[in-house]
């Protein structure tokens, strides 16, 4: 009797406890935030990473009437961010662009970096640009087909560019390659930019990055489109069909941006921030800004985002696993 007793008041206490959490976080979220907030942006300035997060970053100032600062924190493609990220105090002053390095193909690739999961709080999806597969001019083909075609004709005479061992841009081939047939060898870069002057100088022939990366080379004439993943063609380049169109089905892969905090983020700050987020993401400025940079809009719940990581992370490693892709 006296053990079901105690066993009683400790369920007490511990519904009691978890009542206060509830009242103690909601009344946090009243006032939160109270002073200025850090978004870790796991790139250098001048990247995807960077823009969107200055993007987010200052009208999450005007929505919630305070600081938001992006703190530029590269290296490891994204591992040192995200490590930061999920060591922080869970008070919703430190938070991060989570996108599909760090939260997609590094723990496809990495052994035991951190839990893309467990490791953080899922806030909320901002968008994702597609990839498109480029040629440089010198290579004598006009359609995905034509490249196919010319590639396993001459083996030795197309290699690919990426901006590192197992970066989606790699990935992304390496899926192509297992599909098609294209006999293509991976030359890895530091960044894509150095992968695509090598490209103009004649040392690699293809490269498969985000669009908003490519679109200056392609406006130059230095490189020539041939298809771009996702459901749709993209308004920027309404003449390139989709993979799905060239006849091969399955390649919607984006270089997708959300927002993700430290694991065990106050339910009703994350929920305070998604609703931020959604609101900010429906501004026509914002929608403008965002498509100039070539990203669809994807506003998501904290639960759906969350998802949508643990599907993508499963994908890329099947990916990896099937190319026998791993990163150090």
């Amino acid at each position: 009797m006296i053990r079901k007793n105690m066993r009683q008041i400790q369920e007490i206490l511990a519904l009691i406890g978890l009542i206060a959490s509830v009242i103690s976080g909601t009344v946090t979220a009243q006032t939160y935030p109270d002073r200025p907030v850090k978004i870790i942006a796991p790139q250098a300035p001048g990247g995807g990473v960077d823009i969107v997060g200055r993007i987010i970053a200052d009208q999450l100032r005007i929505q919630l009437g305070q600081s938001f600062l992006i703190d530029n924190q590269a290296g490891a493609g994204g591992a040192i961010a995200a490590k930061m990220t999920s060591r922080a105090a869970p008070d919703g002053y430190t938070l991060m662009i989570g996108y599909v390095a760090t939260h997609g193909t590094n723990p496809a690739v990495k052994k035991n970096i951190y839990d893309p999961i467990k490791d953080f709080t899922a806030i909320g999806m901002i968008g994702g640009t597609p990839n498109i597969l480029v040629v440089s001019k010198a290579v004598p083909v006009r359609t995905l087909q034509e490249f196919v075609a010319y590639a396993k004709a001459n083996p030795t005479k197309v290699d690919y560019g990426t901006s590192g061992v197992g970066t989606l841009n790699h990935l992304l081939m390496e899926e192509f390659k297992s599909v098609s047939g294209v006999p293509s060898m991976a030359v890895p870069y530091k960044s894509i930019g150095q992968a695509f002057t090598d490209s103009i100088g004649g040392q690699i022939q293809v490269i498969f990055p985000g669009l908003s990366a490519a679109m200056p080379h392609i406006r130059e004439g230095s490189f020539r489109p041939l298809a771009i993943t996702g459901e749709k063609r993209n308004p920027l380049l309404p003449n390139v069909p989709t993979f799905k169109e060239s006849g091969y089905d399955g390649f919607n892969s984006l270089t997708w941006y959300g927002l993700v905090g430290p694991p065990g983020l106050p339910i009703p700050i994350r929920n305070k921030l998604n609703k931020a987020l959604d609101q900010i993401l429906a501004k026509p400025n914002v929608q403008k800004l965002l498509v100039e940079q070539a990203i669809y809009i994807m506003p998501m719940t904290p639960e759906r985002f969350e998802k949508y990581i643990a599907e993508e992370v499963k994908h890329w490693t099947e990916v990896a696993r099937a190319s026998k892709v791993e990163a150090e």
